[in-house]
């Protein structure tokens, strides 16, 4: 899909709203561009792979509190 935008005086595009949805740009969003012999391409910007997953998971329990509450059953038995 393609949209058209103009180039401000100072360098600036507006990208169109409905690729700002569709990829999650809200104000403030780093961007990359690359060059690609006449092509630029505009993407999200990652800062790390492994930063960008942090935080899919569900924390794992702690071992220490499983420990503990292994201590307190075996104390009630």
């Amino acid at each position: 899909m393609s949209h058209a935008a103009k180039v401000s005086t100072k360098g600036q595009i507006v990208i169109p709203g409905p690729m700002r949805k569709r990829h999650r740009l809200e104000p403030g969003t780093q961007v990359d561009v690359y060059e690609y012999g006449n092509v630029i391409c505009i993407a999200p910007h990652i800062a790390e792979p492994i930063d960008a997953a942090y935080g899919i998971l569900p924390p794992l329990p702690s071992l220490a509190d499983e420990l503990l509450l292994d201590r307190k059953k075996e104390k009630c038995r």
